[in-house]
């Protein structure tokens, strides 16, 4: 059993939707079922709206799940394990205040030393618990042996005692915290293999002290992903506007090509163009990289342009908004636009009404001819056709000429244009 549990406190990070298909692919893969798990327990973080925008998002890129669920409404049995643990004297109430844990924090980073907790509060007896009125939170014993876990990425790690230390796992409100909710979920979901980020490789040991505490026996296993650089080499912020799903979307990059190329990085690929379903018969864990990948916006404008090629004229023109067969003349102009923003643009500015610039008597001219014109096979033939019926020649008929096809005196070849202007030349000389 596969999950993929995002929070609902921002924009969709690409990061995020990278563990999302790699989870989708692992899940198709083994025929096992898919879990979408919204982590909402951070209520302070919570933003309005993003549960829905999650779903929605995963939907474009076409990833569906068997089961849904969302954190908060798991309360009561992160509470009742949270009291097995406590009663089995597994766990214990602490009250020490944040003034008093922040001096100690102070006092070990005078010394130079990693802060641990010093056990304060562990083997309070249980009368001075009762008695006590002050708020507390539940922490973990520290386990008392090494805790080991095999990565498919990253193989055999290993974490000390010392470095799991007796962490929190119930806040003073009695809300989990992320570890211990994570854990408990994992647990009544079934998931047996947990592939993030490897911001959370710290997090594994805890969590898999939790669910041993528990007396949970059925195996783990994990993979955590290298992260993502930016174009500079740093880790990918999440200020950044293209580490942002939502961002890329509406600057008209297409889901699969999103799709295509997170899962291009840092990875061994048979072909460099593929959709997401046929990745399902290659794709291969443990081939991912160790290193963290580069994120390179030129590499996926290229494989954008790949996908804008591909797709059948009906899905094209539909996501063109366009009741006109605009798809031919659309593939044909990814040789100058890289997006579909850019490409309603280039279109938009063919179709427009044009603006006569320094040519207005000769555009008059050319309106006129292109209303007589047959329109011939191929251009050469046209362009002999038309020139004999307005008389004009050289600079004074070609710019003209690409102001009332185009909207502009630059661009591509009108002989390569030609065949994908010709269904619509007539209405053109009609915006001049």
């Amino acid at each position: 059993m596969y999950r993929f549990a995002p929070s609902p406190t921002g924009d969709m990070h690409i990061g995020n939707l990278r563990a999302a298909l790699i989870n989708y692919l692992c899940s198709k893969q083994e025929k096992t079922d898919f879990i979408l798990r919204i982590e909402d327990t951070d209520k302070a973080r919570n933003i309005a709206g993003k549960e829905e925008e999650i779903k929605e998002i995963l939907k474009l890129f076409g990833i569906s799940w068997q089961h849904y669920y969302v954190q908060s409404e798991n309360l009561k049995f992160h509470r009742q394990m949270a009291l097995k643990l406590v009663s089995e004297k597994k766990a214990f109430a602490c009250f020490c205040t944040e003034e008093e844990l922040n001096a100690k924090k102070e006092a070990a980073k005078a010394q130079n030393k990693p802060y641990r907790y010093d056990g304060t509060c562990e083997n309070l007896q249980d009368s001075d618990v009762l008695e006590n009125e002050k708020p507390f939170v539940i922490r973990l014993k520290k386990p008392e042996k090494a805790m080991k876990f095999k990565d498919f990425i990253k193989g055999e790690l290993c974490f000390e005692p010392e470095n799991i230390d007796s962490f929190v796992i119930m806040r003073a409100d009695k809300t989990p915290t992320y570890n211990f909710a994570c854990a408990v979920d994992d647990m009544l979901e079934g998931v047996s293999c947990i592939i993030r980020g490897e911001d959370h490789v710290s997090n594994t040991p805890k969590q898999e002290h939790i669910r041993v505490s528990l007396n949970y026996e059925k195996p783990m296993t994990y993979a955590h992903l290298p992260i993502i650089l930016n174009e500079e080499g740093q880790k990918m912020s999440k200020r950044e506007a293209h580490s942002s799903v939502k961002w890329l979307l509406e600057s008209g990059i297409l889901p699969s090509a999103v799709a295509n190329y997170l899962l291009l990085l840092g990875n061994k690929t048979p072909c460099e163009i593929f959709t997401l379903d046929g990745a399902i018969s290659w794709f291969d864990l443990q081939k991912l990289s160790k290193a963290p990948a580069r994120f390179d916006l030129k590499k996926l404008l290229q494989i954008n342009r790949e996908h804008i090629k591909r797709l059948d004229d009906t899905s094209l023109n539909a996501l063109l908004k366009t009741d006109k067969n605009l798809a031919p003349l659309a593939k044909f102009y990814t040789q100058e636009a890289s997006t579909l923003v850019e490409l309603k643009e280039k279109l938009e500015a063919i179709f427009a009404k044009k603006a006569y610039g320094e040519f207005e008597k000769e555009c008059v001219i050319l309106k006129e001819a292109l209303e007589k014109c047959e329109l011939k096979e191929n251009y050469e033939e046209f362009k002999q056709e038309l020139i004999k019926l307005s008389g004009l020649r050289g600079k004074n008929f070609f710019m003209p000429l690409r102001i009332v096809l185009t909207g502009s005196t630059h661009g591509p070849e009108l002989t390569e244009l030609y065949p994908y202007l010709k269904p619509f030349i007539k209405e053109l000389a009609r915006k001049v």
